[in-house]
């Protein structure tokens, strides 16, 4: 038996992982925000959840790599 590969680390997949879980939460409070009347707030509040969901969902796509 071989052992498991270890994967590697792709920075541009990291980047796009991170942008595109920024971008979905800013839409998604885009979408809260215009519901509540403040869809500046919304943005912001989006984008503020976003950026520790984007740093784990690297984590969790690259978590063989930093282990």
């Amino acid at each position: 038996m071989q052992a498991a590969s270890r994967s590697s680390f792709q920075p541009a997949e990291a980047g796009a992982i991170l942008a595109g879980t920024l971008a979905a939460c800013g839409a998604a409070g885009a979408l809260a925000g215009w519901a509540a009347g403040h869809t500046g707030y919304g943005i912001l509040g989006g984008v503020c959840a976003g950026i520790p969901l984007g740093v784990f969902a690297v984590y969790r796509r690259f978590k063989g790599y930093f282990s």
